[in-house]
């Protein structure tokens, strides 16, 4: 097996104390939709000194779990995903077009990779992006598109197309015409108006089984 990424690292191993607080930390966050101030992790952890919960979090903030602005608890953000595992969503075209995806179909648990949080993947169908590493039976781990009128030019992207399907491609828009383009010479570019295409997430990472 191996894995490429964009921007992506390997992270640290948590011992049992910092393991604890993060875990914490994502429930809650998840929950309140805010962070917790020094008082709750020092209740939450049954601890009754602040010094041991900051030590715990610059360790998670070092190791890449979390990111903070020492001193001011509130600004806690959990960076990777869900100790659940990585929701598998069903299967992305790399050729034509399919059905979308729905419901996920398996997790699969990454402990010790740096996938930003609501990270999702798909099990790639097809050759069209062989170009760019991307082959039949791989695994592309995606997140949302927060705000797809920014989306760079050469981004490669899920995007789905109105009446035919999702498919995996490099997103091009000019004016009110996106152009999704493969990278493989044998497929042609979909080329369509850019009120019928909904880009459900971009690429952050490709795992392959096997080396093809």
């Amino acid at each position: 097996m191996y894995f490429t990424s964009l921007n992506l690292g390997y992270m640290e191993r948590l011992t049992e104390a910092q393991k604890e607080l993060y875990e914490w930390l994502t429930e809650y966050i998840r929950m309140h939709q805010h962070s917790p101030s020094i008082r709750q992790m020092m209740q939450a952890m049954n601890l009754k000194s602040p010094a041991p919960i900051q030590s715990r979090l610059e360790h998670l903030r070092t190791k890449g779990y979390i990111e903070w602005n020492e001193g001011k608890a509130r600004t806690i953000r959990v960076l990777r995903a869900s100790r659940h595992g990585i929701p598998v969503l069903g299967t992305i075209a790399a050729g034509g077009l399919i059905e979308p995806y729905s419901d996920a179909v398996e997790h699969i648990d990454f402990m010790n990779l740096a996938l930003p949080l609501q990270t999702y993947a798909l099990r790639v169908t097809g050759d069209s992006m062989i170009e760019d590493l991307i082959a039949d039976g791989d695994l592309v781990f995606l997140r949302p598109v927060l705000e797809p009128d920014y989306l760079k030019n050469g981004t490669i992207v899920a995007a789905r197309v109105e009446g035919h399907g999702t498919t995996l491609k490099r997103f091009y828009r000019e004016g009110e015409m996106v152009t999704l383009q493969p990278a493989n010479r044998k497929y042609n570019p979909i080329e369509v108006t850019a009120s019928s295409v909904q880009v459900q997430g971009s690429l952050v990472a490709v795992w392959r089984t096997e080396i093809q």
